[in-house]
């Protein structure tokens, strides 16, 4: 009974998700990702905006991820609770503190368009640098420059173990002051583009934290912005972390 009932909400899920993919589909393109069958542990399947769908018993949902961050504008997770993504919860559908809860007979698409607008975006470094090479001025650039900022564990033998660190910003202050770097940055002569990433919520160890790319006309106007880039970033951008150790927990400003 318990599987029956597992298969059952995810059937009423999938008929939201495809719902809302189609309204979605109205502003670009989508992805919809699908956890496998009970009976096929481990097993993915992904259809993309053209209708490819592709399915592997090696697919990790990041990296499924990763994948579409590159050329889609939307992606919708189907039985995937635990993914770093806001959830909508379908019905009575255990996920705790969802971003909406509908009814899946009778789901709110509106307000189900307006929580996944709503959402940080799902960033990678592919995702970042893809966005480059399609940029008008690509034909002028000779060199991407990027930096990638991660969770260190440790900071040498003696250090206690970095578990986690948790971001929060404040959302109007840091996206006007994230697009005035940009701004300057891109003002620059050889530099063509720019694109600044940071993520909030908990990021483990090891993981991805924030990422700067730049598109320029030869390597060292590239260089030069990526570096001013991401020290303006920690300087003048409101974001807070928390910081999760084996002896405890603490917050303190980004910089």
């Amino acid at each position: 009974m318990e599987y029956a009932t597992s298969r059952h909400r995810r059937r009423r899920a999938g008929g939201v998700a495809d719902r809302l993919a189609d309204r979605l589909a109205e502003r670009g393109r989508v992805g919809v990702v699908r956890a496998g069958d009970p009976d096929v542990p481990d097993r993915t399947t992904y259809t993309v905006g053209d209708g490819w769908t592709g399915a592997g018993p090696d697919a990790d949902v990041d990296d499924v991820l990763d994948d579409l961050a590159r050329d889609h504008d939307y992606a919708l997770l189907v039985g995937f609770p635990d993914a770093r993504v806001p959830q909508i919860a379908v019905g009575d559908a255990a996920v705790e503190d969802p971003a909406l809860r509908v009814d899946p007979d009778d789901p709110d698409l509106d307000a189900a368009v307006e929580a996944v607008e709503a959402a940080d975006p799902f960033e990678t470094l592919s995702s970042l640098v893809a966005a480059l090479k399609r940029s008008p001025r690509a034909d002028y650039a000779g060199a991407i420059a990027t930096f990638t900022g991660r969770v260190r564990a440790l900071e040498d033998d003696e250090d206690e173990w970095t578990e986690s660190l948790t971001f929060e910003k404040y959302e109007a202050v840091a996206a006007e002051r994230t697009a005035a770097i940009r701004e300057e940055l891109e003002a620059r002569d050889g530099v063509l583009d720019v694109r600044l990433h940071h993520r909030v919520g908990r990021v483990d160890a090891g993981e991805d934290i924030v990422f700067v790319a730049v598109l320029a006309g030869h390597r060292r106007e590239a260089f030069e912005a990526v570096e001013d880039g991401i020290d303006r970033l920690k300087e003048e951008v409101p974001i807070f972390k928390k910081e999760v150790t084996v002896e405890g927990e603490f917050w303190k400003h980004e910089q």
